[in-house]
């Protein structure tokens, strides 16, 4: 199977924009040949400068909703499979920062993610999900996802292990300061679950939180194998990276390192 991650820089409140450039990502990932793409964090939208007044979170949410539906619908114009995060309405309180996967038009994965980032003010803006991430199978491969600060929670990922993840999703809007931790994380993960890991940061910069804090994005989106080898990343231009995944690669390392069979709970 081909993966491939899109990135691009999210521009906040601006969803037409963002939507164009994920349209065009996403038709010339199909046209290369990628199966399943990956869309940054909150890629319809971004993130508000800071907490949004009660209607015009609504317009924020509502412009998301539809470029959703629209990244759903070429999911089946396309025959590809697409994930990404944006914003998913709460039964109550905040909204939720919500990771979908499409294929073929209808949802497939659904999580929402468990960690806010306090230091950008994400708990005021965001309730946290109450789920730990399912994993969904789609054309043999067994799928799951994290939402960027998740990467840090390793109880998540013992979790993703237990139900035999092979490929692992983690949409980001990670920052260049700290760039060294993103590297390091997503090749720990890849060996700790023992799957492959398509990771998608954005590029550009933005404004967050309480404190008016500008941070820089590199857009360096990475693929890893199950033994923690990069097999592509990206670069500060944005663009699709990809790379072919063959799942019994995953299997097999689960085999040679039957690491569930010796846990010790």
């Amino acid at each position: 199977m081909k993966v491939g991650a899109c990135s691009f820089d999210v521009r906040a409140g601006e969803p037409e924009h963002n939507l164009a450039l994920a349209e065009t990502a996403l038709v010339q990932a199909a046209a290369s040949g990628v199966e399943l793409a990956l869309l940054p964090e909150m890629w319809p939208t971004s993130f508000p400068a800071g907490a949004l007044a009660a209607d015009e979170q609504q317009r924020w949410l509502d412009a998301s909703e539809h470029c959703v539906e629209r990244v759903r619908a070429l999911s089946r114009e396309l025959d590809i499979a697409i994930a990404g995060s944006a914003y998913g309405r709460a039964s109550a309180g905040l909204p939720r920062n919500r990771l979908q996967l499409f294929a073929a038009g209808r949802e497939l994965l659904r999580y929402d993610k468990l960690h806010l980032f306090s230091p950008t003010a994400e708990p005021a803006q965001f309730s946290a999900g109450s789920e730990p991430p399912p994993v969904v199978e789609w054309r043999g491969v067994r799928i799951g996802g994290v939402v960027c600060y998740d990467l840090r929670f390793g109880e998540l990922f013992v979790g993703l292990h237990e139900q035999r993840v092979e490929l692992l999703l983690v949409p980001a809007q990670w920052p260049v300061a700290r760039e060294r931790h993103w590297l390091a994380l997503l090749g720990g993960r890849a060996v700790e679950a023992q799957a492959f890991v398509l990771a998608c940061n954005r590029c550009g910069s933005a404004t967050f939180g309480r404190r008016g804090e500008t941070l820089e994005f590199s857009g360096n989106s990475l693929i890893h194998a199950p033994d923690g080898e990069r097999l592509a990343a990206g670069t500060p231009r944005g663009g699709c990276v990809s790379a072919e995944i063959d799942v019994e690669v995953a299997r097999e390392v689960r085999r040679r390192v039957p690491v569930e069979r010796d846990r010790r709970r």
